[in-house]
């Protein structure tokens, strides 16, 4: 009982079930709302967080980890490296734009990105 209780039954932030999440934590509103990426938590086999032909989030983010340890700052240079990783250098690059677009539509595509990458 008191100001500051807290009810144990309510659901947790993003949803009202148990049914896994990724989310977005420590936003209070979601910038969607102002035409910015959406924070809305995602299911693990939501369409944005599939595989884009072959190329997951988690080789996306293999492959920019070794750009950046390298300090490969030009396409062909990532393109190299795609390929030495075993992709297909223009599957690759279609696949990285796509990525990059879904990480535009949902901070947790990003949130994602940035836990393969291990930053």
């Amino acid at each position: 009982m008191g100001f500051f209780k807290k009810d144990k039954a309510a659901p947790a932030p993003g949803g009202s079930d148990d049914s896994p999440r990724i989310g977005v934590s420590g936003m209070m509103a979601n910038p969607a709302v102002l035409g910015g990426p959406s924070t809305t938590p995602l299911s693990p086999d939501d369409p944005l967080l599939q595989p884009i032909d072959g190329i997951g989030l988690a080789e996306y983010a293999a492959v920019a980890r070794e750009a950046q340890s390298r300090g490969v700052t030009t396409e062909e240079g990532v393109a190299q490296i795609a390929q030495e990783q075993g992709h297909d250098p223009q599957v690759f690059a279609a696949a990285a734009a796509e990525w990059v677009s879904r990480m535009g539509q949902s901070m947790v595509v990003g949130q994602e990105f940035r836990r393969h990458l291990g930053v």
